[in-house]
């Protein structure tokens, strides 16, 4: 069932669009080459974080019309918004993680595939400091490992990578259910488009 919201202009803040705003901007940010594991690490967790925050913010703005920020005043709403931010990004670590390891290993010989546990977990460890829920945090350690002992490292990097992550965003984005079924289509392939643009300039920052 569709929530019911109260509008008050008065209680809206600049902070509210923090979130939005920051990952828009690091958007365009001077793009930095990817040269070690801390580099690939970076790149994975910022553009994860923009991917999941954008698609999110940008289907729930699409979905309200042009009064999308009055919804704020509403402290459940707000709550939805949060919960469904960090399990988006969890599975967007996962997908990002899984397809930069499968790429290096297919075009440039990587061997420590290990090393894609190694920075998903390392990232979430940061991320429980900045607010990350601990059984989010559980259940995508949980999630993670389970993905990673099926996973066909010649093969992800070219077979729907990202998959999980637009999926995630469809189930999780605090929409009505009648709502979201009719922008399925519209809501996966949105993410899609976005991971291709990080998969494009992935294949740049690699390049030496």
């Amino acid at each position: 069932m569709a929530l019911k919201y109260r509008f008050n202009l008065k209680d809206i803040k600049l902070e509210d669009f923090k979130v939005y705003l920051v990952a828009m901007f690091k958007g365009i940010l001077p793009k930095k080459k990817i040269k070690n594991i801390d580099d690939l690490k970076q790149f994975i967790q910022q553009k994860s974080a923009w991917v999941s925050q954008v698609t999110l913010y940008n289907y729930l703005k699409t979905r309200m019309g042009t009064k999308w920020v009055l919804h704020f005043d509403d402290e459940k709403f707000l709550t939805s918004i949060n919960t469904a931010k960090w399990n988006i990004y969890a599975i967007s670590l996962q997908d990002l993680s899984f397809y930069t390891v499968s790429y290096l290993n297919v075009f440039y010989n990587f061997q420590e595939i290990n090393k894609a546990s190694e920075i998903y977990n390392n990232i979430l460890d940061k991320e429980l400091e900045n607010g990350m829920p601990k059984e989010i945090v559980d259940e995508a350690r949980i999630s993670f490992k389970k993905r990673l002992d099926q996973i066909k490292w010649k093969e992800y990097y070219k077979s729907w990578p990202f998959n999980e992550s637009a999926l995630a965003l469809y189930n999780w984005a605090p929409v009505a259910n009648e709502l979201k079924t009719l922008d399925r289509k519209i809501v996966l392939n949105s993410m899609i488009l976005k991971w291709d643009n990080i998969k494009e300039e992935f294949s740049k920052l690699i390049k030496i």
